[in-house]
């Protein structure tokens, strides 16, 4: 049985760590800590972690220079894993992306799909389903940033294999003027539904005008947590 209070190492004296965005609370990463790694994290304000597959301590950036600084150290219930509160500096991932979560899951018949991956073969192409009000984009699952860097991964996976008849597509091949249009038009409606509508046709026109907004961001190769981490910033 647990024991209050205390932090538990598995049989390979290591504890899940979960990297976490401190502005705005978006998944960064997850990899493993050892005794000393975590004492070393509360120690210094960085983040350490251990590496598995070459057995012994690293220090997150030491490397890639894309550093941790750790604002907070939360344990779980059963003092099992921790989240790292975290400051970081470039992207998380080895992958250039500012997450690694970066993909979204689908099913697709019996197989599950991955959505938002590196750009496959056509016949590696994965469906998707349509999502509400015919925008092309598939249904998402998360709440708050997670909603918003899910629909996010869908809008690239457009971006980077247009499908036919996929609106989402079709804007992206239009360009960067249709986009700029296009906000407008919808920031037009909102105002417009403040003014003359009812509260639930003025939710619906704000979504309409997050999904251009966020479309033209990775028209232009912005990521979502960037504009969180300048909130953030102004915030402070």
């Amino acid at each position: 049985m647990h024991e209050a209070g205390s932090i538990t190492f598995d049989a390979a004296g290591l504890i899940t760590a979960v990297a976490q965005d401190a502005a705005t609370g978006e998944i960064l990463m997850v990899a493993h800590m050892n005794r000393e790694a975590l004492e070393r994290t509360l120690a210094t304000g960085q983040a350490w972690y251990w590496s598995r597959s070459r057995k012994r301590l690293w220090r997150k950036g030491e490397e890639s220079g894309h550093t941790q600084r750790v604002r907070g150290v939360r344990v779980d219930c059963d003092g099992d894993a921790v989240v790292l509160s975290v400051e970081q500096a470039g992207p998380a991932c080895h992958t250039g992306h500012r997450s690694c979560f970066y993909r979204v899951a689908a099913v697709e018949g019996n197989e599950v799909c991955l959505i938002g991956a590196a750009p496959q073969g056509p016949a590696e192409d994965a469906p998707v389903p349509s999502g509400p009000r015919g925008t092309g984009a598939a249904p998402v699952s998360g709440a708050g940033p997670e909603v918003l860097g899910e629909l996010a991964a869908v809008l690239e996976d457009r971006r980077r294999r247009p499908r036919p008849g996929s609106y989402t597509a079709r804007l992206f091949a239009e360009g960067l003027a249709r986009l700029n249009e296009k906000i407008m038009e919808e920031a037009a409606e909102v105002t417009r539904a403040a003014r003359k509508e009812t509260p639930a046709r003025l939710v619906e026109e704000a979504a309409d005008l997050w999904f251009h907004t966020l479309a033209l961001l990775v028209f232009r190769g912005i990521a979502p947590a960037e504009v969180f981490a300048e909130l953030g910033r102004r915030r402070r």
